[in-house]
């Protein structure tokens, strides 16, 4: 194990000993040192992102003596943050979803920022749309690692093989939801393989179809006054919900059991080869690639395919970082300070320009993509910074991704739906599993009871 800190082996002991009664988002040594626990730090199975945050903590601490920084590697999940934030046992920093902050600062389980954030003078240089999902009554509660855009991934080497591709190679993708449909049974017919993971097994699955139901033309809910109304079981949700059966029972496309796929399954059969496409996002082209084993020239992404009357749309999300709510001043602007090591803030000098070029550096060497992400900061010298580095570490062919980024900057793109999203893709997820494993389940019946208790939910958290 490499040493992360100047203080070695003692100091580790000490500050094992010290978590044991740790009440905060950081902490302190007994020379007053600041500590930062950093929920960010990698898993054990992503040895590249390791590698590269022991080289950040190293120049970190370099620059930064009086704070250490002390690895607590933490995934967020529904589930299991809050109790964890009830016993103050939440890292100082950590990631969590855009469909997350406002439930997290309304139950007083982050920390207010404002203030450090201000000092550092980025406030200003943040994508406003993002800011606002972050804020409360003007104040804020977090700042974006990176947004999302959901699109196709494809397996280029499964398109080949099925005879999918021009004369350049570049995949003929599927550009409307029926060519989704006969793309993914030709590949099947042509490979054996399933031509699209569709996830059916948490909440995943319900937030997949959001998408899939916005470009047949749904919506889920609106406001009237005060008062949030869901329109589950519209017309169009129906015609949606429809389609996917199809895909099981009319097309046969299918992995075997949906109502085992879930997130990171889906980036495994893309990986391995035994499926074609799967909807995915820009911020984990890592998962097909470096975590599951396929060579980077075999990944593309493509738009999410267009509804029945040309509604296409792509969710926009993303990660933010938020902190702990009972984190000091001194701890937060340590973390902040972090960021800063890694490149990840509209900063322009050396450290920054070295984190990021590191980051492409990385993902070369590791068999990451390296393809330019979602403008979560608009500082335009910072971009042009990222977009030079990633200028220098390009490894994929840019026709392969060329017409999923251009429509990232385009006006296609929608938040998450607005209240209670979590809640919402549960209820859609059983509608999922119900068309998945049973051939004669009725769309529409199962959309009013999704719709009945999705209403019940607004009432009794939203319209109070």
């Amino acid at each position: 194990m490499k040493k992360f800190s100047q203080f070695g082996i003692l100091a580790l002991v000490l500050l094992f000993s010290a978590s044991l009664v740790f009440a905060g988002g950081g902490g302190a040594s007994n020379s007053g040192k600041t500590t930062v626990r950093l929920g960010i730090y990698p898993e054990d199975t992503l040895a590249g992102e390791i590698q590269m945050h022991q080289e950040w903590i190293r120049a970190y601490n370099a620059k930064y003596p009086d704070v250490i920084i002390q690895p607590a590697q933490y995934r967020y999940a529904v589930d299991n943050f809050i109790p964890l934030a009830q016993a103050g046992r939440v890292p100082t920093i950590f990631e969590t979803w855009f469909t997350e902050p406002q439930k997290l600062i309304n139950g007083g389980y982050v920390k207010d920022i404002t203030e450090e954030v201000r000092a550092l003078g980025w406030d200003t240089k943040m994508n406003p749309s993002i800011r606002n999902l972050m804020s409360r009554d003007g104040r804020l509660y977090g700042i974006p690692r990176d947004g999302y855009s959901l699109g196709l991934m494809i397996n280029v080497d499964l398109f080949r093989r099925a005879g999918l591709v021009d004369a350049n190679g570049v995949p003929r993708y599927p550009r409307t939801m029926a060519e989704l449909a006969t793309t993914a049974q030709q590949i099947k017919q042509r490979t054996g393989q399933a031509g699209l993971v569709l996830l059916a097994k948490d909440n995943a699955g319900g937030w997949h179809f959001t998408n899939i139901a916005w470009n047949f033309g749904a919506s889920f809910m609106r406001q009237e006054g005060n008062r949030w109304v869901a329109t589950v079981n519209s017309p169009e949700v129906v015609e949606a919900l429809q389609y996917v059966k199809d895909l099981k029972w009319v097309y046969d496309v299918l992995t075997a059991d949906p109502t085992n796929e879930d997130w990171g399954t889906g980036f495994t059969r893309i990986g391995t080869g035994t499926a074609a496409m799967y909807i995915a996002a820009n911020d984990a082209v890592n998962q097909p690639t470096q975590a599951n084993g396929l060579p980077v020239r075999d990944l593309a992404m493509a738009p999410i395919p267009a509804g029945p009357r040309g509604h296409q749309f792509s969710l926009m999300g993303g990660t933010p970082y938020m902190f702990a709510a009972n984190a000091t001043s001194a701890e937060v602007t340590a973390a902040l300070r972090y960021l800063e090591i890694m490149g990840r803030v509209p900063e322009i000098n050396d450290t920054v320009i070295g984190g990021l070029m590191r980051d492409a550096r990385q993902r070369r060497d590791n068999g990451v993509p390296v393809i330019p992400d979602f403008p979560a900061w608009i500082d335009p010298e910072y971009l042009q910074i990222k977009a030079d580095a990633i200028a220098a570490y390009r490894n994929v062919d840019e026709r392969y991704f060329a017409d999923y980024l251009a429509f990232m900057q385009g006006p296609g793109l929608r938040a998450e739906e607005p209240q209670l999203a979590q809640d919402l893709y549960a209820e859609l997820t059983k509608c999922l599993q119900a068309v998945i494993t049973d051939r004669n389940a009725n769309p529409q019946t199962l959309l009013n009871t999704a719709q009945a208790n999705f209403q019940r939910l607004l009432d009794q958290q939203v319209n109070r």
